[in-house]
């Protein structure tokens, strides 16, 4: 039995729907409607790209979210935010890389676009609130909106949601927050919706399928280097350090070495000052491993703490939480010291706290403490 319909909305209440031409927004638009909302959906073009790229699929899912509205009776508008796209995330995704750290632009994209200019011009068409098929619930707190763990654990979506202003979220409907994703195709089966099976997006969202370093070389040059041990035995050369990130181990193109033992080389650092990988052989190396990090300014989902306390966090999305201690410095930073050493902890990504269900917001990593206390660069 599916959970219950979102509530009933106020009298006259329009809700715009996010709808992608994927099948987690069609349900979101179709609970709504029949839960009472005046819906009307909103596709967004984020992303300008040639027509015969194989890699992109924005023309496929207007056409689907075109179908969906017809097959709901509800008003498709389309609106192009790749202007305020490539100025609000993709600008911001290529500093980072040049800088040798490894963004997270699905959580711009969300903060600046979806629940951003997105949030405005849903506005803008009578709408008084805006929703999306994210897997997270939006509760009410005593302080104001919650944002909660979506029932389906798998799906939770809350880690990429942590940097939206809570201003944004309570004028958000987020429908499947209660719901697994089978139920979600079920429902969409049921209801005839042609998406039903329509295969999840997977990647990041203006790269999708296609390969990342190829994708990257078109905006960055290559800047090769050598790589490295952490003694400084140089083993090989990479194309440059914003093509790799930490932890990885595929395309180092290192062979065996004599007198080492058979065992993978991983990415443990890179210094960026001298433009060297540094790796080291073992995915259990102390270097790949991380006992704390620091954050830069902490954004609150919950009222602000000063003082340290107990939570748990997620360094990365799919993740388990780790126990950890969040101790709030005076300039808005924080800095968080783990139970267990976490490994490949990567500068640029988001640590995201938690307190049981709730999300407490979350912060970009600036660095790290490593097990092996011999100097590597974040």
């Amino acid at each position: 039995m599916l959970s219950p319909h979102p509530a009933l909305p106020p009298p006259g209440a329009r809700a715009i729907v996010g709808l992608s031409g994927g099948v987690d927004s069609a349900v979101a638009a179709l609970l709504l409607k029949e839960a009472g909302w005046d819906v009307q959906g909103l596709f967004m073009s984020n992303w300008e790209e040639d027509d015969d790229d194989a890699y992109c699929t924005a023309a496929r899912d207007f056409q689907d979210a075109r179908a969906v509205a017809a097959e709901l009776g509800i008003v498709l508008h389309r609106v192009e935010f790749a202007a305020e796209y490539r100025e609000r995330v993709f600008r911001h995704f290529l500093r980072e890389q040049q800088a040798g750290r490894t963004p997270n632009p699905d959580v711009l994209c969300n903060r600046e676009i979806k629940f951003g200019v997105a949030l405005e011009w849903a506005a803008r068409l009578g709408a008084t609130h805006f929703a999306t098929g994210h897997y997270a619930r939006l509760t009410t707190a005593g302080d104001g909106p919650a944002l909660c763990k979506a029932r389906d654990a798998a799906k939770d979506q809350s880690y990429f949601l942590h940097a939206v202003e809570r201003e944004a979220l309570a004028r958000t409907l987020m429908p499947l927050g209660e719901l697994t994703k089978s139920e979600v195709r079920a429902f969409a089966r049921r209801a005839g919706l042609s998406v039903f099976d329509k295969p999840d997006s997977t990647g990041i969202c203006f790269i999708g399928e296609r390969p990342f370093r190829q994708f990257l070389a078109r905006f960055l040059a290559r800047t090769p280097g050598p790589i490295e041990t952490p003694e400084g035995e140089h083993l090989g050369s990479h194309d440059g350090l914003p093509f790799y990130t930490l932890g990885q181990r595929t395309g180092l193109c290192i062979g065996g070495r004599a007198g080492r033992l058979e065992q993978p080389w991983y990415v443990a650092a890179k210094d960026t000052a001298r433009n060297v990988l540094v790796v080291v052989q073992g995915h259990d190396h102390p270097m790949l491993h991380t006992t704390a990090l620091a954050t830069g300014t902490w954004h609150w989902l919950a009222p602000a703490r000063a003082e340290a306390f107990r939570c748990s966090v997620r360094v990365r999305y799919r993740q388990s939480e780790q126990a950890a201690r969040l101790e709030v410095g005076g300039d808005g930073s924080a800095r968080i010291v783990f139970e267990q050493p976490q490994r490949a902890v990567t500068p640029g990504q988001y640590a995201v706290a938690y307190d049981g269900e709730r999300c407490l917001g979350g912060g970009v990593i600036e660095s790290v403490a490593s097990m092996d206390l011999r100097r590597v660069a974040a």
